[in-house]
């Protein structure tokens, strides 16, 4: 018990970060930012887990795979069992020691826990698959592009927590958003275009529901930025000195996310992607994200979305059946709805962040 924070018996709602009061009384009757509880029931709202999604015929889809859509696939797998392995950690570790805002610090420990949920969902898939998953974990730290990015992921993160700072908070917050905006997308594409061809079904329900929370974890570190200037002045300075690193934290993951594409079609493309189109699309992301930051850069994407199929599996239907029919996002737990299908993830995301 000696590391926890001492408990100021006030109130501990003056700052979303480092408040002068420290860390007190949790009470929710007097709230500064309503967005963080209404962000916080709604990824409550999105509970679910993983072994409610029946695996049983993915093996047999993994089967009628190509070579080339093997290794794609298992890769993906592989970099996002990385990015949540260090996402599942970081609100904890990181960001709740300093948070001094109740209901922002609900939010920081919801969001930790759907991570964790994340981190399994791939063990659950790599099992339906493989015959040994030591054999899928174990390889991980041999692969460059995946060390690579956790070194870079975990850079700010790591500043944050050994150098505590409003600066390398700002940074840390940066570098988070970055994650949720940009590193899962380049995965998520490859999953979604196995979908459009009948394959690994239960893998993209999985990774339809990861990708309904990232959007509400997306919207939360937005509104975390976009507050930081009202709550605390200080950074107004801090932003504005801080502009060229906070761009580079993003532009790193925009070419880091390039060097994956490249990785995973070093064999051939797949069938409807390529390294080229991809790029474009990471492009295209980092154009909206950056822009929503107040973050600009002279190389900008422009176009309209290069990969607009994408949105038809980030869109929905209404229709709800048995849990266990994969081809169907839709399930029932403790008398909630829960329903991926319902979720238009850009359209959620605007709506969060613009609140």
């Amino acid at each position: 018990m000696k590391n926890l924070p001492v408990l100021n018996l006030t109130s501990s709602s003056d700052r979303m970060f480092f408040g002068e009061s420290g860390h007190g009384i949790s009470r929710y009757d007097m709230v500064r930012y309503p967005i963080f509880q209404k962000l916080d029931k709604k990824m409550k709202e999105f509970f679910w887990q993983p072994h409610e999604v029946d695996m049983s015929q993915e093996k047999r889809s993994f089967d009628k795979m190509t070579p080339s859509d093997q290794f794609v696939f298992t890769a993906n797998l592989k970099r996002q069992i990385l990015l949540d392995s260090v996402q599942g950690r970081a609100p904890g570790l990181v960001f709740l020691p300093h948070c001094t805002d109740p209901s922002l610090e609900n939010c920081i420990n919801t969001w930790g826990f759907f991570e964790s949920i994340h981190s399994e969902s791939y063990t659950h898939i790599i099992r339906a698959i493989y015959p040994d998953p030591s054999a899928i974990f174990d390889d991980l730290p041999n692969i460059s592009e995946i060390a690579d990015c956790a070194e870079q992921v975990t850079k700010a993160y790591d500043d944050l927590q050994f150098n505590p700072s409003k600066k390398n908070l700002y940074l840390a917050l940066v570098a988070a958003n970055a994650l949720e905006a940009i590193r899962f997308y380049v995965s998520f594409a490859c999953t979604f275009s196995f979908l459009e061809r009948g394959l690994v079904e239960a893998s993209a329900k999985i990774v339809k529901l990861i990708a309904r929370d990232e959007a509400e974890h997306l919207a939360l570190t937005q509104h975390i930025l976009k507050n930081l200037t009202k709550d605390d002045p200080e950074f107004e300075k801090i932003i504005e000195e801080n502009r060229e690193a906070a761009t580079e934290i993003f532009l790193d993951a925009g070419r880091q996310e390039k060097e994956w594409a490249k990785f995973l079609f070093k064999n051939g493309p797949i069938l409807g992607l390529n390294e080229d189109i991809l790029s474009e699309y990471v492009d295209y992301l980092l154009a909206r994200r950056m822009k929503a930051i107040g973050l600009t850069h002279e190389t900008h994407y422009k176009g309209n979305n290069p990969l607009p199929w994408m949105e038809k599996h980030l869109t929905s239907s209404n229709t709800q059946v048995a849990p266990q029919e994969v081809e169907i996002s839709s399930y029932l737990v403790s008398s909630i709805k829960h329903d991926v299908n319902d979720a238009d993830f850009e359209k959620l995301w605007d709506e969060d962040i613009n609140v």
